[in-house]
């Protein structure tokens, strides 16, 4: 059957960003079965058992409870579980100081359907025709937002500057603010904090100039937060959420270890709020209840941000810095190459300066000495300008084995200096 797509049917049925990778690389795998790849690209969460066993708990709680069909045999509100509601509010006006009711908080499948509601209830064409954009201040960005928006010219992103250690090999992103514009065109921002790719965790003075900037214009700015503390607290350097009236915090589960629960949360102004429940009330009624029934338990109890503290974060950063020192030891000291800074996430960002190749191609290079890693051009979402850049970064995931990523680094490192020297030829 060829059924006619729609406009909006042809954008939706097609893969965009890293997913389009995904399958190329699964079809490599599948190729080259009892090849010993080493594969740096997922975005899977390793399963530690500390935190299978938690969700075990968790579960066995849940089973043993008057409240299991309640949970699982009935329809529930579009808002989330409330018990779910109830953990997290409490759990953020002690630790942060806040002053949360249940009005400031929603509960969603994943918080990728948050920025979904979001790019589809702010960004777009208004009533009047005007175009309202989706704005990331700095690229590049988590691959996800290339595709969350109905109206894919509203999604802008800007370049960055980058700040540089020739010495060390060690880069930085920030947003540049001489550049960056959110005005009445403006419909939301959308930044990740910490930066899935790059690992980029913007300061807290930075976060707020950017809200400060969209304020009179009554734009909502959402913090991607999925690897922010209190859980996952997957960032390698001091953070704290930042909370404003035009600010929707929004946090996953996923990398403390729900995945395949999918429960997202978004917490800010109850009027930004309600805007979005409305657009989920209508798409999908309410996110799944086992999922967020577990949080809420492993959350009031406060075993989640304990071992999201203690096993989660130490498992990845250490990960980093053995990357970090492999590649220290292995790359040419006289090669252009740069490390971000491993500030948080469960990847590294590699950028190769005058790669004498395109990043896909390094990509098939390295294929054939078994590492799989990810093109970094595909992590630039809404960048309109050519910016060489974009070619010459990869991502590289966290979730491998130490003895892998050594492996693996080692490999890379001897593979790119013989493209710099062969591009030098």
């Amino acid at each position: 059957m060829d059924p006619t797509l729609t406009k909006i049917g042809t954008q939706m049925s097609k893969l965009t960003g890293v997913r389009a990778i995904m399958k190329d690389i699964i079809e490599t795998l599948r190729a080259g079965q009892g090849k010993d790849w080493i594969n740096l690209s997922a975005g899977n969460p390793v399963i530690l058992p500390e935190v299978e066993q938690l969700w075990r708990d968790c579960t066995a709680q849940l089973l043993a409870s008057s409240e299991y069909g309640e949970v699982i045999c009935r329809y529930g509100s579009s808002q989330g579980y409330q018990p779910l509601i109830d953990a997290i509010a409490k759990d953020f006006n002690q630790r942060y100081g806040l002053s949360l009711s249940d009005r400031h908080i929603l509960i969603t499948p994943g918080s990728q359907s948050i920025y979904f509601y979001a790019a589809n209830a702010f960004g777009g064409y208004t009533s009047s025709g005007q175009l309202k954009q989706v704005v990331l201040p700095l690229s590049p960005e988590y691959t996800g937002y290339g595709g969350i928006s109905l109206t894919p010219e509203a999604v802008y992103a800007y370049k960055p500057t980058l700040e540089i250690n020739h010495e060390q090999h060690r880069f930085k992103y920030r947003p540049d603010f001489s550049q960056l514009k959110i005005s009445e065109e403006t419909g939301c921002v959308i930044v990740s904090r910490p930066c899935n790719p790059t690992g980029n965790v913007l300061t807290d003075e930075e976060v707020i100039k950017i809200a400060e900037m969209a304020t009179p214009f009554n734009v909502p700015v959402l913090i991607d937060a999925a690897y922010a503390p209190p859980f996952p607290a997957l960032n390698f350097t001091e953070m704290t959420p930042v909370f404003r009236d035009n600010i929707i915090h929004c946090l996953s589960l996923s990398k403390a270890g729900l995945p395949g629960e999918r429960v997202g949360v978004a917490i800010g102004n109850p009027e930004l709020i309600s805007i979005l429940q409305s657009f989920q009330t209508n798409l999908c009624i309410h996110s799944a209840r086992y999922g967020q029934a577990i949080a809420a338990i492993a959350i009031a109890s406060g075993a989640l941000p304990e071992i999201a503290t203690n096993v989660i974060r130490p498992h990845y950063q250490q990960k980093f810095v053995t990357l970090e020192r492999t590649l220290d030891k292995s790359m040419p000291k006289d090669l252009p190459w740069f490390l971000h800074r491993g500030e948080g996430a469960i990847f590294a960002w590699l950028w190769l300066q005058d790669l004498p190749i395109t990043d896909w191609e390094l990509y098939q290079k390295l294929k054939q000495v078994g590492v799989i890693v990810v093109p970094g051009s595909t992590f630039f979402p809404g960048l309109r300008e050519d910016w060489s850049h974009q070619q010459q970064c990869i991502r590289i995931s966290l979730t491998a084995s130490e003895e892998e990523i050594e492996i693996a680094m080692q490999r890379l490192a001897t593979l790119v200096e013989e493209v710099y020297r062969m591009g030098s030829d």
